[in-house]
């Protein structure tokens, strides 16, 4: 009798839906229009275009509006169909949509900043318009009267900002690594604190309100997550790009992470597993299992009739170990190490196969990705890309 042949596991993967193609220039965001068939992009061209979808199947602009600079940055709030530009020369036009999508007024500019914006959010609760630019400026306007109520200079070029409606704190990710919360109040604001953890430039900010968790995304390949929430304030450090991560993406019901970069990699996190915080490096002057000195440790080098050796550390228990106790790799996925990472020898052996298992599925946009929007309604991702192309993925057999 013949063997049976065993099907192969299927690999869920995104479904690319739809390439939209037409700007000159690189599409900085782009955001998919809800319960429409419809993209908005902004892009460095200067134009402002919102395509729908035609009988044909093809994206085509229903609107095409060239801008007197720039277009950095966007803001669209679906409710109000109210539509925030950040302009190259620091001013954010605010224009409201037609309900055909076919139109959209100008309503008024706010003289926002020095230079070019960074960021825009819309928070219509509160009717303000958050932004920050390249001036190191973080401000907010009313965007009933257009006036502004305040600012806060920052430390750098901030790339990455995110607010909490409930409790009014601001987030606010800059080029020199540092995330600085602020509390606002109607026209003052106080600085709640600061943190850092990358060794990079802050490139993008996600904010989980639900799980008060804040993640941020970095020049140096890494995302972490803050626990804002309480828990002894946590910080879990994820691996799994090999270039600068530049956009983030928050899928609450399902709590999965979309992470995009330079790689073009889309990688996508479960974070409901119990993950485990990196330890902390240790310093030794000699190997932590066999003793052997390290190099700059010359009294036991002269004792011992010994040559120092190069110092490493175990990205699982932080010792301080030398390239002869730590030769082999090993993936750690709780601990957010997706890719084989150095670890000592009594370690790997205590890692079991359970432990290995992998926390992300990796994919591959083929452009190098700037900006995402994830419509989690129809589990659709728009991915922008320096390649001038706007991509609208099905997540569906991934984020599930």
């Amino acid at each position: 009798m013949a063997a049976e042949i065993q099907p192969k596991p299927l690999t869920r993967k995104p479904i690319l839906l739809q390439r939209v193609e037409g700007s000159q220039e690189v599409v900085n965001m782009a955001v998919i229009v809800p319960k429409e068939e419809g993209v908005i992009s902004v892009s460095e061209d200067r134009t402002v275009r919102v395509w729908l979808k035609r009988d044909s199947g093809q994206y085509w602009p229903s609107i095409y509006q060239v801008m007197p600079a720039p277009c950095s940055c966007m803001s669209f709030n679906p409710e109000t169909r109210r539509l925030s530009i950040g302009l190259d020369n620091g001013t954010i036009s605010e224009f409201i949509l037609s309900e055909d999508y076919n139109k959209m007024t100008p309503v008024k500019n706010y003289q926002a900043h020095q230079s070019r914006v960074t960021m825009i959010l819309f928070v219509l609760e509160l009717e303000w318009v958050l932004s920050t630019g390249q001036d190191k400026q973080f401000a907010w306007h009313c965007s009933e009267s257009g006036q502004r109520l305040g600012g806060y200079r920052t430390s750098a070029v901030a790339s990455g900002l995110q607010f909490d409606v409930e409790t009014r704190h601001v987030f606010i990710g800059d080029q020199s690594g540092q995330v600085t919360i602020l509390k606002l109040e109607q026209d003052s604001c106080t600085l709640v604190t600061t943190f850092r953890g990358h060794t990079g430039g802050v490139t993008a900010l996600c904010w989980d309100p639900v799980q008060r968790v804040l993640f941020s995304g970095s020049s140096d390949h890494s995302v972490i997550m803050w626990d804002i929430g309480g828990r002894k304030g946590t910080a879990i450090e994820l691996q799994g790009h090999n270039d600068k991560v530049q956009a983030l993406s928050y899928a609450q019901h399902t709590r999965q992470l979309i992470s995009c970069g330079g790689d073009g990699g889309i990688v996508v996190w479960n974070m409901d597993v119990e993950r485990q915080e990196t330890p902390e490096w240790l310093d030794s002057d000699s190997c932590q299992k066999c003793d052997q000195p390290f190099f700059w440790n010359f009294k036991q080098m002269w004792d011992s009739k010994k040559i120092g050796l190069r110092q490493h550390h175990c990205r699982k228990c932080g010792k301080a170990v030398c390239g002869k106790c730590s030769s082999k790799r090993s993936s750690i996925p709780l601990m957010g190490f997706e890719f084989e990472v150095r670890v000592c020898d009594s370690c790997h052996e205590a890692i079991t196969d359970e432990e290995r298992a992998p926390t992300a599925t990796f994919h591959d946009s083929k452009h190098n990705i700037v900006h995402v929007h994830f419509d989690a309604t129809r589990g659709w991702l728009l991915t922008s890309g320096t390649d001038k192309v706007i991509k609208l993925w099905d997540m569906t057999p991934v984020v599930s």
